[in-house]
């Protein structure tokens, strides 16, 4: 088992959140977080310092990865609601700090990463958006033919597969 429960619990107690009570998703979908038009965060160097912290967590909190990505955006003018948006997702973490990766030694385990540089752009900032893919594969069984060819009919479906 891969966690950062000590890590977890000591980036709640240094940002002051650890009595909070944690929110049902890391991120409030209604809010708009526009790069302008807010009032601007004074405090630039502690935001930029809790989006690293974020990106560590990152590794092993993936559900968490696309919302620190999205405030990430904003470290050279960051304003209240995008340090209020990063303050919901440290409560979110403080709801399972024991949340991590687990590999058992009798596994078998196949990585398989595609890009797609062909992608969209983004709405707000007008950069190219890029695809990747990660697909971790961990079978049981690592001879079993059946759950071979379900993994290939997953990759047919995606359009990645041959």
């Amino acid at each position: 088992m891969i966690n950062q429960k000590k890590y977890v619990l000591k980036l709640l107690i240094d940002a002051g959140h650890l009595a909070y009570k944690p929110p049902i998703t890391p991120f409030d979908n209604l809010v708009k977080l526009p790069s302008t038009g807010n009032v601007s965060f004074t405090n630039v160097q502690a935001y930029r310092r809790l989006i690293r912290r974020l990106i560590y967590l990152t590794n092993i909190r993936l559900n968490i990865t696309f919302y620190v990505q999205q405030l990430s955006k904003f470290l050279d003018k960051p304003t209240i609601a995008h340090y209020n948006e990063t303050f919901r997702i440290l409560r979110y973490i403080k709801g399972a700090p024991n949340l991590g990766l687990f590999f058992s030694f009798s596994t078998s385990a196949h990585l398989k990463a595609f890009c797609d540089s062909e992608g969209d752009t983004c709405s707000d900032s007008r950069q190219l958006v890029i695809v990747l893919v990660c697909i971790l594969r961990i079978s049981l069984n690592p001879g079993n033919q059946r759950s071979k060819e379900q993994y290939q009919r997953a990759l047919v479906k995606l359009n990645i597969g041959k």
